[in-house]
């Protein structure tokens, strides 16, 4: 094959695609267990039925998969900042758009739709779907949040773009403190105050506002990649360190919050699972360090996976809700099979049909609009 045809892949980011594809599964499998009502996602009110359920969400929800979304963010700007050049804002987003848009639209659609061949919802949801489509996603893919973000973050690049390119590494890490700083709201809006710096019923936009959220995600990555000189040593064992450090505070503060038999509101119990909050950054830091060290081209199988991570991500709920349904067996207390098993199962098994599906779909004409590229 012509090398110039020939598709240049960042090894460490295809690693990192298809394990926090996994880990995303991780999540919404862990949600059967802690939702207060059987749709199989935690709602706006949780209740855990047992002290293992308890250990077991708080370890693969909190621990294990809560740098998933972080990770993904990380990666695109990654891969997109600064821009190349002679690329203008216009054909940034004309290309980004085509990229995603598509397939997103697709599976809007068919989350609006789809569920009614096997008597999933009623007409009348379906309807309501479809109707608020252009303003929000449909109740039956509460996981294709993340498209509004990663959106705004593409929306953000070519603005940012330019300080990046000139910007010292010095300048970096004063954005990443206060980048860091904010990450701390998150709490105080809990325990503290529901509005602050600014906050109030007339005013949304904080002190913070222009420096916190995913942006600060865009500006780690360049930093990383542009700025940071560590060696593989000092990366593996500084990024294990935060890793531990941010997955386990991440873990303890589900597990300290989460009382067997008692109601509780969703939020309260997740205090510390906001993708922007002190620990999870910590945690995706040092995550993204460690995968940075993988030199070695990515066997053929994770490459593979890697071009089909972002129709998994959109297809997977179809797949993981009614595999969930199979292992709750309708008790959360007691599944199929114990919940430190039942968890991961229902993950793999997903994993591996949406997998199987999006390779499938990829071999049809004009699949990309369907499955992504």
């Amino acid at each position: 094959m012509n090398c110039e045809l020939k598709e240049q892949r960042i090894a460490f980011v295809d690693w990192i695609r298809v394990i926090a594809c996994f880990m995303v599964m991780l999540v919404h499998a862990s949600e059967n267990f802690y939702g207060a009502d059987d749709s199989g996602l935690a709602g706006n009110v949780s209740k855990l039925a047992n002290e293992a359920n308890r250990f077991w969400v708080a370890f693969y929800d909190g621990g294990l998969g809560r740098t998933a979304v972080p990770l993904f963010m990380t990666i695109s700007a990654f891969l997109l900042v600064p821009m190349k050049p002679g690329v203008s804002m216009t054909d940034f987003y004309r290309r980004r758009a085509l990229r995603i848009l598509p397939p997103m639209i697709v599976f809007m659609l068919l989350y609006c739709f789809l569920p009614l061949a096997w008597g999933g919802m009623t007409w009348e949801t379906s309807w309501a779907d479809f109707c608020r489509l252009p303003w929000n996603f449909p109740s039956m893919a509460g996981h294709l949040w993340f498209m509004y973000p990663l959106i705004s973050l593409y929306l953000i690049i070519p603005v940012v773009s330019p300080w990046l390119e000139k910007a010292s590494a010095k300048d970096e890490r004063l954005f990443l403190y206060i980048f860091a700083f904010s990450t701390i709201m998150p709490w105080l809006h809990r325990f503290v105050s529901d509005e602050l710096w600014g906050e109030c019923f007339w005013n949304g936009f904080h002190m913070l506002w222009y420096c916190s959220g995913y942006l600060g995600y865009l500006v780690l990555a360049h930093y990383i990649r542009f700025h940071l000189t560590w060696g593989n040593g000092k990366r593996i064992s500084v990024g294990l360190v935060c890793f531990l450090v941010g997955a386990a505070f991440t873990a303890w503060s589900f597990w300290l919050k989460g009382e067997p038999g008692v109601a509780i509101e969703t939020p309260m119990l997740e205090w510390s699972w906001e993708f922007c909050t002190l620990n999870v950054l910590l945690a995706t830091f040092g995550l993204f360090l460690m995968f940075s060290t993988i030199q070695k081209p990515a066997p053929r199988i994770v490459t593979s996976i890697a071009k089909l991570s972002f129709g998994m991500y959109l297809m997977h709920m179809f797949f993981l809700a009614p595999i969930a349904v199979y292992f709750v067996n309708g008790n959360q207390a007691e599944p199929l099979i114990p919940v430190w098993a039942a968890i991961p199962a229902i993950a793999v098994l997903s994993y591996i049909c949406c997998a199987v599906t999006t390779k499938l779909i990829s071999f049809l004409p004009g699949s990309k609009w369907i499955v992504g590229q």
